[in-house]
Parts: structure tokens; sequence; C-alpha cells
């Protein structure tokens, strides 16, 4: 690594994530009401809005909210200011919604939720014109998002080739999504199942998740403009702007930053804190990692299926790795990531859960909801949880 990218590296003081969560009943069915959440905190409904200390969105599906911390900073602010807005949230709403994390909405058929249809929504008609949203890969899917400066522009081709050959091992260990419409699959991360499908129409847009190597700057440039050549082609030039790539990691020059949002939302803000540890300190490793486009995708495919199972040995070794190039702020992260490692990742906690009590959802998901409000990972507290 460089020393110009170590000094970027140097401090995670300036990162940024964003969390999306699922708006539900005390049931756990999912209530497409964001706009009427937001208009009860905000007195009218704009797309996003300042609240205790946090900036809540809206996102695609009006089911899920988007929770975005007031600015970037540590890890542990990020976590305290977010989970603060949260309770400040439940409190505004009287505790009458549950909220979930997780990668999927386990529970949810496609005719219990609906896309934005406010201010914005320009952009979602043109979606749905070219792609037909409706559809698990677009109303039903809650990403962790990760934004880590670059600092400067000569840093950005290794930190994303560096992204690109971790992406495997950041999905095993984030999977969150096991079950869909109440059914468990064979895949332990549904959600980028559905997610790589869902533009097919346009295959370069999302490139099945995986981004292609770069050798420069200008390769990434290049990408961008073909996807725009094509949606101009469809009479979708609105949709012409950085964020439509969609791969599992994107860059975003406006931002100065990687955009990193292949992995799942996990059950609580720590552990998504946990997850961006293990990816931070892993960027400043000299690591051996495959890059080999086909060889990735085989990888990626069983950190879909399996989770941590299919790449343990792997993982443990890149832990050792993260740990002695970790901050100490990100070696108080890591013990979690330990956990995930040696239990596995959520998806499989979650199944093995559901295996012992008959695929009983609602306990799990009682579960969830205490973890997300009161901030405590699953699989540290599965005896306290609920």
């Amino acid at each position: 690594m460089s020393r110009k990218m170590q000094r970027a590296l140097a401090t995670s003081s300036q990162l940024g994530t964003e969390h999306e969560l699922s708006i539900n009943d005390k049931n756990f069915q999912p209530l497409p009401i964001s706009d009427r959440i937001i208009q009860r905190l905000n007195g009218s409904v704009k797309h996003e809005v300042a609240f205790g200390g946090i900036k809540v969105s809206k996102e695609l599906q009006k089911h899920v909210l988007e929770l975005i911390p007031a600015r970037p900073g540590s890890l542990s602010y990020l976590e305290g200011n977010l989970h603060e807005g949260l309770c400040k949230l439940l409190l505004a709403t009287n505790c009458e919604y549950s909220f979930l994390g997780l990668g999927m909405h386990p529970l949810l058929k496609l005719e219990q939720t609906a896309y934005w249809d406010h201010d914005e929504q320009e952009y979602y008609q043109a979606y749905d014109r070219l792609f037909d949203i409706h559809q698990h890969g677009w109303l039903n899917i809650q990403a962790l998002q990760v934004n880590i400066p670059y600092g400067r522009e000569e840093n950005i081709v290794s930190m994303f080739n560096k992204v690109r050959a971790m992406m495997p091992y950041l999905v095993a260990v984030s999977a969150s999504s096991p079950m869909v419409e109440g059914e468990l699959t064979s895949y332990m991360d549904n959600r980028l199942v559905y997610y790589r499908e869902n533009q097919r129409q346009i295959p370069e847009i999302c490139h099945n998740v995986l981004p292609e190597k770069l050798e420069s700057v200008e390769d990434y440039v290049k990408i961008n403009r073909r996807i725009y050549s094509e949606l101009k082609r469809s009479d979708a030039e609105i949709l012409c702007r950085e964020w439509v790539n969609s791969r599992g990691v994107i860059v975003r020059f406006t931002r100065k930053c990687l955009e990193v949002k292949a992995m799942d939302e996990q059950e609580c803000l720590r552990s998504d804190m946990a997850i961006s540890a293990f990816l931070l300190a892993l960027l400043r490793c000299d690591l051996e990692l495959e890059e080999d486009e086909n060889c990735l995708y085989s990888l990626l495919e069983s950190a879909m299926r399996q989770g941590v199972s299919g790449m343990r040995p792997e993982l443990e070794k890149l832990l050792c790795q993260a740990e002695k190039r970790a901050t100490l702020e990100e070696r108080r992260y890591l013990p979690l990531v330990a956990k995930k490692i040696e239990q596995g990742s959520l998806a499989e906690v979650m199944v093995q859960q559901l295996k012992e009590t008959d695929e009983r959802i609602e306990p799990l998901l009682m579960q969830m909801q205490w973890c997300l409000k009161e901030n405590r990972p699953y699989i540290a507290e599965m005896e306290r949880c609920g």
C-alpha cells in the first residue's frame, strides 16, 4: 500500500454510513408509511429531514426509512449519533411501530409495499418504466452503505480494486437475508440474489454486483459513460447520475468517497459499525486476494449461498490481518466480527434459530426489534434478547 493511501486510511474520523430500516406493525407486517412518518416529524413531506440530531430520509420503498448521521465521523460517533436519533424517532412515533434492520424484510409480499410517490419520484418512475420495479430486487432490499473518503484522486484505483477483491468476504460476514416471503431459501444473502437481477434489461448498470478491475480512474469514467449511453438510448437521461452505477462499490466523485453497498444491513447499529471496522482495517492491510473476475464471481456466489461457512478459514486469516492494522477504536468492534466468523453470519444464526423453533419467525423478529432498539448485537445477546 502506498504511503498516501495509508495516510488516507490512517483514521476513520471522516467515515459516513447509511442505514435502511423497515417500518412494521406490531405483528411485523410492513407498513408503507414513510411519508406519513416524515410528515409527523417535519410537518410536511420531504425526501429528507433533519430530526433528532440525524437525517431521516425516504427510500425507494415506502416501508423503509434511511437513517444518516449528522456528519461524517468516527465509528463511535456514528454509532452514538445514530442510536440517539433512532431513540428519538421511536419516542416521536410513540413506539407505535416496530422497526427492523436486516438485508430484506423476511415476510414482505410485494403487494404490501409501494415506491415513494412524492418529491424525487420522477427517478423511480423512470426506473419503473425501464425495469418494472415491482419486484423484490427493488422493493425489498436494505443495504448497509459505507462511504470511505479516498483523499486524493490517485488513491481511487488501489482502494477500489482492494474493496472489489474483498467483496465476497464482506458479503459472507454480513449476510442477513435468508428468508423471502416467510420462507427460508438456499441462500444466506437473498438481497444480492434479487439485486443483481433488478436491472437485467441493461446489464451494464449492475454488472452482476462485482465491479471490473480498474487500471486508471479513466477506466471508471468510461464505464459510467457506457451506462449513460444505454440510458439515453432508452430515453432515461434523468438517471444519468453517478449514483446510477449499481455495482457493489462505486466512486462518488461529488462526495470524494468510495460508496460500498455490497453488505446487508445488520440487526443493530453496533453490528453495522463492526462490519465497517473490519472493512476499514482490511483496507490498510497488504492482502493477497483473488483478482480474476471469474474466480471472484465464484467466491461471491459461495458467500451469498453459504455465508461464513463457505470461507471460514479465509475469514479467520483476514481477521488476524485486520487486527494487526486496526486502529484502537476499530479493535473495540472487531470481537463482534470474530464472533460472526466463529458462529456464522447473522443469516446463519437466524436459520439455526428458526430450525430449532419449527421456523416460527415472530419470536425471532421480536428479538431483532429489541436488538435494534437497545443497540445490542444478536449473536452476543441471544439469551437476553426480548
